[in-house]
């Protein structure tokens, strides 16, 4: 038997999703556009500039598809992946302790994306809508089921 909570899960987690998402997607748009704040006293990243345009990139569409919950394991992997690697590039050489060299931020979206990597997207998310829109027009093309796309008629 479900009680209240278990029933709320999923609703609980596409919460969580859309928040780390959209927090996520600031810090690109704040690299990028200056926007909510700019970051880097005041300086955007120039195109192209690594690594950070091509991170900022990375939260930027990996946030909207985030918070859209389309493709979300993915997008979250590749976040998860590219916070990592911010942490221990920048951050941990400057002390063993995210508290003590600033890396509080990129340590928390590289677990909390990693925990969208293994529990999905929760709800509401457009991926599986979008799927199911998919799967349909998928079978109206080929009434012979998925196992006929692709083979020899």
């Amino acid at each position: 038997m479900l009680t209240s909570l278990d029933r709320a899960a999923p609703w609980a987690l596409g919460v969580f999703r859309i928040v780390v998402g959209f927090l996520f997607l600031c810090h690109g748009t704040s690299t990028l556009f200056g926007w909510p704040i700019p970051q880097y006293s005041g300086v955007t990243a120039e195109f192209g500039a690594w690594p950070s345009w091509w991170v900022a990139m990375i939260e930027l569409i990996g946030g909207a598809a985030i918070i859209a919950g389309v493709g979300t394991r993915i997008a979250a992997f590749i976040g998860s992946g590219a916070m990592a690697v911010a942490y221990f590039w920048k951050h941990q050489g400057d002390g063993l302790f995210p508290i003590e060299n600033e890396g509080e931020a990129a340590a928390l979206f590289c677990w909390s994306l990693l925990l969208l990597v293994f529990l999905g997207p929760g709800r509401p998310a457009l991926g599986p809508v979008l799927a199911a829109g998919f799967g349909r027009k998928r079978a109206e093309r080929d009434p012979r089921g998925d196992a006929a796309i692709g083979s020899a008629a």
